[in-house]
């Protein structure tokens, strides 16, 4: 056991936020945290950092437990580069094999009738061991496989002080998986990764030792890597056995069970109350009028469920129908100063359809959205009645110096405040948000803001720019569902997996400076993109004698002797790269066995054989690389 609460609660100023919160958190489980804005999700966070206190109850921590956080927005400034950043991680292992080789030189020096050198074998020994058992020997590996993986791999050199804030967040959870802490504590750990940097996230965690607890907004990243669900709800918290769409099963049963036993239980007190009422006055009926209203008394209350607010709603509509073809580009040039992002770009939509479009961070997912609503590109060619609406992640075309009302109302003059009032009001933006600036809001108000005038555009073809930045998992639904019952054309940038794959009946991909169209759902695109890269890793069937003789009959007799010569050399090389391979795995492991180290001379053979299988294998691999 890692951590246990029981009944522990926190306020702030005298007002409750978090009250008798009981949960044990094991080694090697998957947890997603999830709640409002406000619940509280911070607030537990910090207690199991240590950095609050409960107020009441008990919070158990597992003594010297190694706790990793990755605050939401966190990152460090270092002047070191990427690589010695990642490599100092490893300081202990660099240190372990360093004193290992010394004492290998040490033993090779020493008498092996002396006290001094049983000393130094128990110590070969024991490091041995250590680097064995901490995978010394492969850390670098390691250090490469993570900073790969989340988008590093030609940012080795890269000083971290002259990075985006994105990026140092990012560097700092490779740094966290690099140290394995028993808890690893993610806030939003999806923020700033493209698509294909999360697919290799969500592998890497799931081999992971250590437990796990996330904060994510991202449904698609819940499902895939948590196995239950903590929610914060009204102060308290409930766990929920399953990822997030098991969750949503068991919470709406859960919610139906407490809300019909509350129901019976009303209407059998009303039966009974009413019971009282007629009888306690009668002589003949007061005794078991009596009972009735003790029974009443002594009834244990069941609590009326807390339904979940209301979420926002969102309503898509529009007065004009377009022609059947309302976007139409061919061979569309785009750059960004001198980066060229797309080359000969073609692709469609036709009216009703509803298109992601997806690809890794800076392959001008946004910049394509923008210039294909300026329509000023002459490869760019819209259908006859097209209305664009335009969503952009940014807000920019939201006045910071203007009330909330205000921003809304101007837009549309001639409706009365009653109407402006209703729409916001439908986006969960309260009375009294009305006259909050815009400036003044936060990211989850100023979205909701801004999609109720997007809404309120009227648009019959709808580009919206990572809609779900910034909402919550409720609004992020209502939202879907919206666009689901809309039935224009929807071209949309989102890296929230959920939501694309809710919407989507076509992926729009950037990759590499081209732009290609898949007709199918996400699922059926990842399935084929799964399948494809499969298939790339599969070499190449040799050729058949004949396809051999024609690809080779050109060749000079010459040409054909020094290739022949060559593959016959390859073939040598890696059967002695084999051979030592495996006498060094017996030797290494042989020097563990007490016979061996209490033998001097036996131990100093061994280790000079190790040297030199060394130094046969690096000349080997360095011939070998050669060839290929």
């Amino acid at each position: 056991m890692l951590l246990s609460a029981d009944n522990v609660s926190f306020g702030f100023n005298g007002g409750s936020l978090l009250e008798s919160v009981c949960f044990t958190l094991s080694e090697n489980e998957r947890i997603g945290l999830i709640g409002g804005n406000g619940e509280g999700k911070t607030t537990l966070i910090r207690l199991i950092l240590s950095e609050l206190e409960p107020e009441s109850g008990v919070l158990f921590r597992k003594n010297g437990i190694r706790i990793g956080y990755l605050a939401q927005n966190g990152g460090y400034d270092s002047e070191n580069t990427v690589y010695a950043e990642m490599r100092e991680i490893f300081a202990e292992d660099e240190r372990a094999i360093q004193t290992l080789r010394e004492t290998e030189e040490k033993i090779a020096a020493t008498d092996e009738r002396s006290a001094e050198y049983r000393a130094l074998s128990a110590k070969y020994e024991f490091l041995n061991k250590q680097i064995a058992a901490r995978d010394s020997y492969h850390f670098e590996v390691r250090i490469r496989s993570v900073l790969n993986g989340m988008g590093f791999e030609h940012g080795y050199e890269q000083k971290i002080s002259t990075m985006s804030g994105g990026e140092k967040t990012r560097l700092k959870l490779c740094r966290l998986l690099l140290e394995e802490p028993e808890l690893l504590i993610l806030d939003e750990p999806t923020n700033h990764l493209d698509m294909k940097t999360l697919f290799w996230l969500e592998e890497y965690l799931a081999s992971f030792r250590g437990a796990i607890l996330t904060v994510s907004h991202d449904r698609y990243f819940l499902d895939r890597t948590v196995s239950q669900i903590y929610e914060i709800e009204n102060k308290k918290l409930c766990v929920f056995k399953g990822n997030y769409t098991k969750y949503k099963l068991l919470k709406a049963e859960k919610t139906a069970r407490l809300l019909k036993e509350y129901e019976k239980q009303q209407e059998e007190r009303a039966r009974m109350q009413d019971y009282v009422d007629r009888n306690l006055v009668r002589a003949s009926t007061t005794k078991m009028a009596q009972s009735r209203r003790k029974q009443l008394e002594k009834m244990e209350l069941v609590e009326k469920p807390t339904l979940p607010p209301t979420p926002p709603r969102f309503t898509f509509s529009y007065s004009e129908k377009p022609y059947e073809q309302v976007l139409e580009v061919r061979d569309l040039q785009l750059t960004a100063g001198e980066k060229v992002l797309l080359k000969q770009a073609s692709f469609g939509l036709r009216r009703g359809e509803k298109c992601a479009v997806v690809g890794d961070n800076g392959t001008g997912k946004s910049t394509l959205l923008k210039t294909l609503v300026q329509g000023k590109n002459p490869a760019i060619k819209l259908g006859r009645f097209v209305k664009i609406a335009y969503y952009d992640q940014e807000n920019a075309n939201l006045d910071p110096n203007n009330s909330v009302l205000q921003e809304l109302w101007e837009r549309h003059v001639l409706w009365d405040q009653t109407r402006v009032r209703n729409v916001l009001a439908q986006a969960k933006l309260e009375a009294e948000d009305m006259d909050k600036k815009v400036r003044m809001l936060s990211g989850g108000e100023r979205a909701k803001l801004a999609l109720a005038v997007f809404a309120c555009e009227n648009g019959n073809v709808l580009f919206l720019d990572e809609p779900t930045n910034h909402l919550d998992l409720p609004a992020r639904e209502s939202l879907e569902s919206a666009l689901q019952s809309f039935d224009g054309t929807v071209l949309f940038v989102s890296h929230d997996r959920y939501f694309i794959r809710a919407l989507a009946g076509k992926i729009l991909e950037l990759e590499n400076g081209a732009a290609t169209e898949f007709l199918g759902n996400y699922d059926e695109y990842t399935a084929y993109k799964t399948t494809l890269k499969e298939r790339s890793s599969i070499p190449a069937p040799a050729l058949s004698t004949k396809s051999a003789q024609k690809e080779t009959s050109y060749r000079s007799k010459e040409e054909r002797a020094a290739d022949a010569q060559r593959r016959a050399r390859v073939k040598k090389i890696e059967e002695e790269i084999a051979a030592l391979e495996t006498e060094e795995a017996e030797i290494n492991a042989s020097l563990s066995d007490p016979t061996v180290t209490s033998n001097f001379s036996l131990l100093t053979e061994k280790c000079n054989r190790l040297e030199t299988i060394k130094n046969t294998l690096d000349t080997l691999y360095a011939e070998y690389e050669t060839y290929l």
